[in-house]
Formats: structure tokens, sequence, C-alpha cells
């Protein structure tokens, strides 16, 4: 290859990426769900993420881009999870118990003491900022219609009543559940997050 060509050819590629943009994008991930937006520092995230202030922006441009990267993964992996899990329930009236009886399992452990990532960020930024309010929403709408499709499974199944309004029972369980998420972040004993499940489910039935 002519090495003036080569020349142009690094020039225009840029150096390959010494690092896994994929890790990378995890660690910021878990450091803002630990601390939220506006705690975590730019020093914060270099530090996890094992990045110089020139690698982060160039991969993924601000803190404030990569928050709403951070975001959308987050919900691409737990949307992910939950409709594997709906789609292998023996039952859509199952599968909705099954995710409250996890998330109650995780008080007073760590994973219960981050709450939800989408929640927290609802908490932290409500509606004041139409840049994180869109990613937030649209967290929130896809969690309501993993629920919507499995009480429209329990309908057909007569675990609960045709009549029901399965939008307004989807709505119900995704407060029920970033509540209790909440409520577990804030220190909600094991016992005490257990016993809200069966009246989360009485309400559904």
């Amino acid at each position: 290859m002519n090495r003036s060509v080569h020349i142009l050819m690094t020039m225009t590629l840029g150096r390959p990426l010494e690092f896994n943009p994929e890790h990378a994008l995890d660690a910021a991930m878990e450091v803002f769900w630990c601390k939220g937006y506006e705690a975590t520092s730019l020093a914060d995230l270099l530090a996890a993420m094992h990045l110089s202030k020139s690698s982060l922006y160039q991969t993924f441009g601000g803190k404030q881009e990569l928050f709403q990267k951070c975001l959308l993964r987050y919900q691409d992996r737990f949307a992910r999870e939950l409709t594997v899990q709906l789609n292998h329930a023996p039952s859509g009236l199952q599968f909705i118990r099954s995710v409250f009886e996890w998330v109650a399992s995780t008080a007073q452990e760590p994973a219960g003491a981050k709450g939800c990532l989408v929640a927290n960020s609802a908490n932290e930024f409500g509606q004041r900022d139409p840049v994180f309010a869109k990613p937030i929403a649209q967290g929130l709408q896809r969690l309501e219609a993993i629920f919507t499709a499995a009480v429209k499974r329990a309908q057909q199944e007569g675990d609960v009543a045709a009549s029901a309004d399965r939008t307004a029972l989807a709505r119900y369980l995704v407060s029920a559940m970033t509540g209790l998420r909440t409520l577990i972040k804030s220190g909600l004993d094991l016992r005490s997050a257990g016993a809200m499940v069966p009246l989360i489910m009485k309400a559904v039935r």
C-alpha cells in the first residue's frame, strides 16, 4: 500500500479502540444507578470506566449523552429479561407474582439498595428536564407494555376477569413495582416487602 494512502486512512479512521465500549457503558450505568445523575461527577465516571476524558467524549459524548445511553441500555436489558420470563412463565398471573416476589427478595441486599434506574431518574428529574423526560417515560411505557401483555394473557387463561381494564391494571403494576423498589431502596426490610406481594396480587385478581 502506498505510504501516503496508509497515512490518510489512519487519519480518517482514527486509532482503534483500546477498551471495550460495552464494558465501559456498563460501568457508567452502575455509577449512575448507585449515585444518580447529578451526584455523579466526571471523575467518578472516568475512574469507573477506566477512560481518559478524551476517550469518554470521543466515544460516548459528554455526561448527558452518556446518561441517556445508560438509560436506554438499562431499559433494553430489563425489558428483554422480563419478556423472556413472561414467555416461559406457566401463566400470566404467575409471571406477575414472580416479578414481585423477586423485587421483594432484594430487600436488604445490595441489588435492592440501588432501586430501579428508571424510577430513580423519574424521582430525580420529574418533568423538569425534557432531555431526560423522554427516555424515562419510554422506560416506564416499556414496563407497562410488558405488564399489559401479562394481564391480557391472565385474562385469556381465566385468572383475571375479562372485563378488567388491562391498561389500568398494567399501570397499577408499574406504580406498585417502582414504589416497592423505592421503599426497598429506602430500607424496607425483607419481611415487610414480602408482605406487600399478596396485597398487590389481590388487587390484580
